[in-house]
């Protein structure tokens, strides 16, 4: 893979931020980090959005048994959260760690390359 830029890490935070499954205190990060880009403030929304991502990206040993619950059932539908155990299970059989959803995956890949920031 290409080097992660910042502009990469940009796009990753908006995808984040646009992603249904987005909690409305990652997306507040996302857009208070959006915002601060050139300003004083920047290398603090930085360190915000990171220790928001680190608290709200799930890992499949998190999303795997409540997928198999009655409330992901009520949730998501018995069939939809079998479909979503089944697929967190493959995943992480392949050797996957994150959550498959949305703002999981784009907030996942800001967290491996947190560095770019």
């Amino acid at each position: 893979m290409a080097e992660v830029t910042f502009e990469m890490m940009k796009a990753k935070v908006k995808e984040t931020m646009e992603a249904p499954s987005c909690c409305p205190e990652l997306k507040a990060a996302c857009d208070a980090f959006l915002k601060s880009i050139g300003t004083p403030d920047q290398k603090a929304k930085t360190a915000a959005l990171i220790k928001e991502l680190e608290e709200d990206v799930c890992t499949l040993d998190h999303v795997i048994p409540f997928f198999e619950s009655p409330a992901g059932e009520a949730v998501l539908g018995k069939e939809t959260a079998a479909q979503f155990a089944r697929k967190g299970r493959e995943l992480k059989a392949q050797g996957a760690k994150y959550c498959f959803c949305p703002a999981c995956t784009a907030g996942s890949f800001l967290l491996e390359h947190k560095d770019a920031f």
